[in-house]
């Protein structure tokens, strides 16, 4: 099917969510798909993570011959690894079903997407506008080169039409849980969690009003950001809650915490309500909040914020958009802070930044780490969460420069997406950059395991007791030494416990 002849089709829409290896989360992207489309077109969803095999079950919905169009939701990574083989067989079984993606992946990586014969569309960035607009397009046998946010291609040529706009949250529908709850029970989605019994994951807001140079939001919302408001989200949680038995929330917005006043509303709402909360925020911004809003944070049930911290070196920190605004001496004045209020702060670091030579990033590598040490000394209690850096597809600036010209190229196909490197590269885990060798992964590596092993993540609650102790006990001497190289001791324990990954598996469950 070429993307630009459009034929009418059976008015339902079947939506997809591939399995991911995290923590099993409600799918809130078709659900919101399915919010906007009530009233317009029929949808059914299938979800990947609560199916032993979800082919049986799309191929028999297809077979009914009651859906025209089949919409995938692609995050980079282990969802690719169901998304493109389903996808192919939906092709090859159901040439006549119109096939579309949306989701990070596909917003990144259009061209390869649409290239390869199995996606007649892609929704670049939010659909709520773009996809009743396209239906619309169809029914009135119209090309779709109007629709905002698509990607198609014609002729073979790639068509990627004008960005469209923010949805206003305040004015998006509520999603339809009670439909799901009904295909699939809803405690499977709410998990025990080291925030509580039953941790549910909401998404309140759009976008991030920064354009930091590393990130894959920046592409798809380019500095735009728009929240739902403190009322609204409050009254999402406690219905939630008195609904389902909800205690804990992981708000999965790219920034939660844009506006002060925001989250103080929602704050003063939430107190006394039994319900614990996380979130991701920024600390150049959540630095200027009153110290009154951040105890007030916390007696509303704020346990942890994750934060962006990538590098203590300030130049780098302006390499990639950050400076000017972040620095070194904040990032640990923070942690500090936040101490004093008991609210956890979740550091992430992005090790692996472009350097001229090789000894320049070695001594990146090891400034880096003595950093993360001094981190964990101004507040032992921080989360540290490390990163290796992968290049995202942001063009224009120094960074997107540096590894251009470094001679970093991603992959043409779906199916080198596939490859596992790749989904580890995705993962942030294998960077396949030229200019780190696998010396310099092995080492961050090796500090990594005894860094966990010396401060474990709160997220691995189940690590108690005696596992506890001889973890750390074993971990002090290499990390009192600096001697982090082959931690076979560590590797061995870390998996015998299952030592929870935040960054590639989420929250642990139980």
């Amino acid at each position: 099917m070429n993307g630009g002849t459009l034929t009418r089709r059976p008015k339902a829409m079947l939506l997809f969510n591939p399995r991911v290896t995290q923590t099993c989360r409600v799918p809130n992207s078709i659900l919101q798909i399915a919010a906007v489309l009530e009233g317009r077109i029929e949808t059914e969803f299938v979800d990947g993570n609560r199916e032993r095999d979800p082919w049986p079950e799309i191929e028999a919905l297809l077979a009914s011959g009651r859906f025209g169009y089949f919409g995938v939701t692609v995050m980079p990574g282990p969802q690719l690894r169901q998304a493109v083989p389903i996808t192919r067989r939906v092709r090859e079984r159901f040439p006549d079903v119109a096939i579309l993606w949306g989701g990070y992946f596909p917003s990144n990586q259009p061209e390869v997407v649409v290239k390869s014969g199995l996606v007649d569309f892609v929704l670049r960035g939010p659909a709520d506008d773009s996809l009743p607009m396209l239906f619309d397009a169809i029914e009135a046998d119209t090309p779709p080169d109007s629709v905002p946010g698509l990607a198609f291609l014609r002729d073979g040529s790639v068509i990627r039409t004008r960005a469209g706009p923010v949805p206003d949250p305040d004015a998006m529908p509520h999603l339809p849980l009670e439909r799901l709850a009904r295909r699939y029970p809803m405690a499977g989605y709410l998990p025990r969690t080291f925030l509580g019994r039953r941790t549910h994951a909401m998404h309140t807001s759009m976008g991030c009003p920064f354009r930091c140079s590393f990130c894959a939001v920046v592409p798809i919302f380019d500095g735009r950001w728009k929240g739902r408001s403190a009322d609204m989200v409050a009254d999402d949680v406690l219905a939630a809650r008195d609904a389902y038995g909800v205690d804990a929330i992981e708000f999965t917005d790219n920034n939660f915490f844009v506006s002060e006043a925001r989250t103080r509303q929602f704050a003063q709402r939430m107190v006394g309500q039994g319900v614990s909360w996380w979130g991701e925020g920024r600390i150049d911004t959540m630095d200027l909040y009153a110290d009154e809003t951040l105890r007030l944070m916390r007696e509303a049930g704020c346990r942890m914020i994750f934060f962006g911290a990538e590098t203590g070196d300030d130049a780098q920190l302006a390499k990639v958009n950050k400076g000017g605004k972040q620095s070194g001496a904040q990032i640990l004045r923070f942690a500090e802070r936040l101490r004093r209020f008991d609210i956890i702060p979740e550091y992430s670091f992005v090790l692996g930044f472009p350097q001229p030579s090789e000894a320049e990033m070695w001594s990146q590598i090891h400034r880096d780490i003595d950093f993360i040490r001094e981190v964990k000394r101004c507040n032992p209690a921080t989360e540290t969460i490390l990163y290796i850096y992968s290049p995202v597809p942001t063009e224009g600036n120094e960074l997107h420069d540096q590894i251009s010209q470094a001679g970093f190229r991603f992959p043409e196909t779906l199916d080198e997406w596939l490859t596992p490197v790749w989904e580890s590269f995705d993962l942030h885990r294998n960077p396949l950059t030229p200019w780190l060798t696998p010396a310099m992964v092995r080492h961050i590596q090796d500090f990594e395991v005894v860094l966990n092993a010396r401060h474990p993540t709160h997220t691995s609650f189940h690590i108690t007791g005696f596992r506890l102790k001889l973890m750390q006990a074993l971990a002090k001497p290499r990390y009192a030494k600096r001697v982090y190289r082959w931690p076979i001791e560590q590797r061995i324990l870390q998996r015998l416990y299952r030592y929870v990954r935040p960054e590639t598996e989420g929250f642990y469950a139980e």
